[in-house]
């Protein structure tokens, strides 16, 4: 640190979950702690003195960082680490750096496989309507562990699965492997950001609940356009704002025990709405009058009570795991259950009480490049 225009704070560094290390400004009860990085728990709570100059450096006995907002992103901040850790308690000594994509970190914590499993039937029924041809080539944005992608395959498309999430790729691939298919193929990407993939390569580019939550949805248009062949066709389901079905009813209950979002933030429920909709495809290219819109619904359906249904979100669901533990944190994790208890029991059209089977409404957005 350089000398002049410094002052002296106190920090804890503490665990925010069972791998998250969290900073706080001071150890009064109820104040808020902003997730830092994956890292060792070595100094979990240990009180630091630091020197804070410019408001972004910040230089602490083990370890220097510097703090970046994201934009238009999720409500999740991004830390480039540079770790050096001199102590005796650890066996890291070699400064490096580290960079956390927050949207990746959201969707690899937890298993979305377990919700996955309840969607494999409607995401068969969708993809019988998409009109998908042998020998056609197939995009699935955001492709999780193949709900859509796999039945695009069975039906004789090349089809390339692409996810943020290592974690839902391997498994992707494994299901694969064990289907015996040998016409798709999963790999990591973004959907801001599909560089290494040639312009016009795809007859249709399919991503459902996937490619809206990515950051930059300017970008993620673009992107989808540029990798579609010209008469080719972009079909997208994304969840509806104020929607009163379930996933969008979670999505609001939840956000409202998590921390606002930063400044510029850009929720994902936007692509939810028609007009954003139609902007962000037209500035990528696209004439007006080749997006339309349907009302759709997707159905998640499994052997399992309401309330079980409710813990495998809480339990592998990212954005809800992430609701719970902010709710925890403020001493509301009880109400925030009890809400979405409500919600679960209202949503079951099952007359059995030991099955679940939820509705959910979604916009079917299909662009034709």
């Amino acid at each position: 640190m350089h000398p002049g225009n410094e002052h002296r704070k106190e920090i804890f560094i503490r665990p925010v979950s069972n791998s998250l290390i969290g900073l706080s400004s001071a150890s009064a009860a109820g104040q808020q702690v902003v997730p830092l990085v994956f890292m060792r728990h070595q100094h979990a709570g240990k009180k630091l003195n630091f020197s804070q100059r410019a408001g972004t450096a910040f230089s602490v006995n083990y370890l220097d960082f510097s703090v970046q907002e994201l934009p238009d992103h999720l409500p999740i901040f991004v830390f480039s680490i540079k770790l050096n850790f001199m102590n005796a308690d650890t066996t890291l000594s070699t400064p490096k750096t580290e960079t956390i994509n927050p949207n990746k970190a959201l969707w690899e914590k937890g298993d979305f496989t377990r919700l996955a499993v309840t969607m494999r039937q409607s995401g068969e029924q969708l993809v019988s309507q998409l009109n998908i041809k042998p020998g056609m080539e197939v995009l699935d944005l955001g492709c999780g562990d193949g709900t859509t992608a796999i039945p695009e395959a069975k039906l004789g498309a090349r089809v390339l699965g692409v996810d943020i999430a290592a974690n839902l790729v391997a498994a992707g691939n494994k299901r694969v492997k064990e289907e015996g298919l040998e016409n798709i193929s999963f790999q990591e990407g973004d959907a801001a950001d599909l560089s290494g993939i040639e312009d016009h390569r795809f007859d249709a580019v399919v991503t459902i609940f996937g490619a809206m939550f990515a950051a930059r949805p300017l970008d993620v248009a673009k992107e989808m356009v540029r990798v579609t062949k010209p008469g080719g066709k972009i079909v997208m389901g994304n969840w509806i704002p104020g929607d009163p079905t379930l996933v969008a009813q979670i999505l609001r209950i939840s956000s409202a025990y998590t921390p606002a979002p930063p400044a510029g933030f850009i929720s994902p429920m936007t692509w939810g709405i028609e007009d954003e909709v139609i902007a962000r495809f037209v500035q990528a290219g696209v004439k007006k009058e080749n997006i339309s819109f349907l009302k759709d619904t997707f159905t998640f359906r499994t052997e399992t009570s309401p309330e079980a249904f409710l813990d495998t979100f809480k339990t592998f669901y990212g954005p809800t795991m992430n609701a719970f533990e902010a709710a925890a944190r403020n001493g509301k994790e009880t109400e925030l259950l009890e809400e979405l208890t409500a919600l679960f029991r209202r949503s079951n059209q099952s007359s059995d009480a030991n099955r679940t089977e939820i509705p959910a409404t979604f916009l079917r957005v299909t662009v034709r490049v």
